[in-house]
């Protein structure tokens, strides 16, 4: 899958990651195991898409589309959470 190898997507999520840590506080995961687990998902959906939709700039906008969605969830999950420790506090 040219650029889009399992190894360079481990890579590229660690350098973001650097930049913006992931706090798995005290949850019982490995976090290795779980960026492996995202991205096997990840790029076997992509195999899957690529046969169904072979324009890339489609399939650019359905990644920009989902990637808006999960941002936005993130920070409703976030404000949520900074809320409840308002609350108990």
């Amino acid at each position: 899958m040219d650029a889009l190898s399992r190894e360079n997507l481990l890579c590229l999520m660690q350098d973001v990651e650097a930049e913006d840590p992931i706090d798995y506080a005290d949850l019982p995961f490995d976090e290795q195991n779980l960026r492996e687990l995202i991205v096997d998902s990840l790029l076997e959906r992509e195999l899957v898409f690529r046969a169904e939709e072979p324009d890339e700039a489609k399939r650019m906008l359905v990644y920009l589309a989902a990637t808006a969605r999960l941002t936005l969830e993130n920070m409703v999950l976030h404000a949520r959470l900074l809320r409840a420790g308002l609350e108990d506090g």
